[in-house]
Formats: C-alpha cells, structure tokens, sequence
C-alpha cells in the first residue's frame, strides 16, 4: 500500500488552525459578533502554554475555557493566542499555542472542530516554540510576581443568572454535546 509521504493529516489540520486563528483575531479586533462564543480545548502540557501553576495543577492534561462574557486583552499572533480571562472573580492570563488546541466550538453556529495533538508533534516541536514565544522553558522554576495568581476552574455565566463549570455548559440540556464536533479521523484512509 502507498504511504502517505505529503502528510496531508498535517496539512489539513494545520489548514483548520488557520480558520481558528483567523476567527479569533477577528474577534479580538472587533468583539464577538451576536451570540458567538467559543469553547476551546488545549493541552496544558503543551510546549508553550502559559499557565499559572495551580491551574496546571487542577488540569493537568486538558483544560476548556470559554470566550463568551468575561475575557479581555485578547491578542492573537501567527502561533498563539493570549487572554484574560476571570475564574471565580480572579484575573488570569493564558497563552496558547494553535498547536495546542484539541477542540474548537461555537454552539452559536453549531460549528466543532476536533484536533489530533499527537506527543510527538508537541516534543518536535518543544525547541521551535520555545525560541518563537517568551515563557518558561522545561526545567525553569516559576518566578513570583511574573505569572498571574492560581485560580480555580472558570465558572461560565449564563443570561438567566445561574452558573456552571465550562465543561458542564458545554454539554445540552441532555448531556450531550450542543454542536456537532468533526473529527479528523473520519475523512482519513484507514491503513490495513
């Protein structure tokens, strides 16, 4: 059987990427639009996620956030996004690499996109981003003062005033997801 020598998994998902990039830098230039917002999923292991260490703490691998409400100075560059966001009435800021991301949805749009974030894409690519982004490399201790205070997990608010963990918003009423998540895997040729 032939081997896929282009890699067009990567490109694919690299090209998936870009719309996320391209959807949040315009939301960082001119807001949310109607009644968008976003959940997105990334590892917190990731070489280049900025996090505080308490919150690398409670999610070790994973963690969602929601862009909807409470965020702010969010800025957006070619590999990473960076926002303010609040958990439980505490300021925190986050950076994330693209690459770091596992899911992306607006249940506004009924719009998922679902990522492979392969280990060895994150250790081929730990040098690259570490030289590209400030931040602390493997092995440096967190300094005090430079990142912001731990906080626990964001609680998303919701118009009639109750309030939910993001993982729990993300689920419908049912328990399942709102939006339709699209996996990769489905339009990939199985080998064998």
């Amino acid at each position: 059987m032939a081997s896929d020598l282009i890699r067009y998994d990567i490109l694919t998902q690299d090209a998936l990427r870009q719309v996320i990039r391209k959807v949040i830098g315009e939301v960082a230039q001119t807001g949310l639009p109607g009644e968008h917002h976003f959940f997105v999923t990334f590892e917190t292991r990731h070489p280049g996620v900025r996090i505080s260490s308490r919150l690398r703490a409670q999610y070790p691998e994973e963690m969602t956030i929601v862009l909807q409400h409470q965020f702010w100075d969010l800025n957006v560059t070619e590999t990473t996004f960076e926002v303010g966001l609040s958990f439980n009435g505490v300021p925190e800021r986050l950076l994330v690499p693209f690459r770091a991301i596992k899911a992306f949805v607006d249940p506004h749009a009924s719009f998922g996109l679902k990522f492979d974030v392969p280990e060895t894409e994150g250790e081929n690519l730990a040098a690259a981003e570490a030289e590209a982004m400030p931040g602390l490399l493997p092995g440096e201790e967190e300094q005090p003062g430079l990142m912001p205070s731990p906080l626990p997990p964001a609680v998303v608010e919701h118009k009639e005033g109750s309030a939910e963990t993001a993982e729990a918003s993300a689920e419908g009423e049912d328990g399942k997801e709102g939006a339709e998540v699209v996996s990769l895997d489905a339009f990939r040729k199985k080998n064998g």
